[in-house]
């Protein structure tokens, strides 16, 4: 994890993980609504058990929460499934009658879900700066031009100190 992505992933995984957490136990008429919901943005969950989407969103939640939170995982690897669950959310809020006034900015209803462009957001810029911040190899590069230099300047600092030592030597034994 880079050190300029933990405040994203941190901020946005914890936010994920309640979500989830918070949907484990929803009523069924609280899951058709989501479900319905959600099906105005992605037609295909429709076609999914009601019971089977509910755990579904649940525990994709859960998970996406906990790539964001996981060090070991790459940013683009955690970015990758919270861009498109976010671009299934805001194509929903998009596509759901009542939820905007012109088509973008949100009504009163649709703000809730509005506010789902910073999960796009965040998702999208860590695909991004996987793609486009330097590479392991690269950093590895930067590293070892970076030890060598310091290890030319050590070497030529030895050398100005023993011509220094030299020198002191021979104007003490004249």
């Amino acid at each position: 994890m880079k050190l300029r992505q933990i405040p994203a992933r941190v901020a946005a995984g914890a936010f994920l993980i309640n979500s989830g957490v918070n949907k484990l136990d929803l009523s069924e008429e609280t899951v058709a609504y989501l479900q319905e919901l959600g099906a105005q943005g992605v037609p295909q969950i429709k076609q999914i058990d009601r019971d089977q989407f509910g755990k579904l969103l649940a525990y994709g939640e859960i998970a996406m929460g906990a790539l964001l939170l996981l060090p070991f995982v790459p940013g683009w690897v955690a970015g990758l499934p919270v861009t498109a669950f976010s671009a299934g959310l805001l194509n929903a809020y998009r596509k759901t009658p009542g939820m905007t006034v012109d088509g973008i900015r949100p009504t009163q209803e649709g703000t809730g879900m509005a506010k789902d462009v910073f999960l796009f957001g965040i998702g999208a810029s860590l695909v991004l700066d996987g793609f486009t911040g330097p590479s392991k190899r690269q950093e590895a590069k930067r590293e070892r031009k970076g030890r060598i230099a310091a290890e030319k300047q050590a070497a030529k600092a030895e050398k100005i100190a023993a011509k220094a030592a030299a020198r002191a030597a021979r104007n003490g034994n004249e």
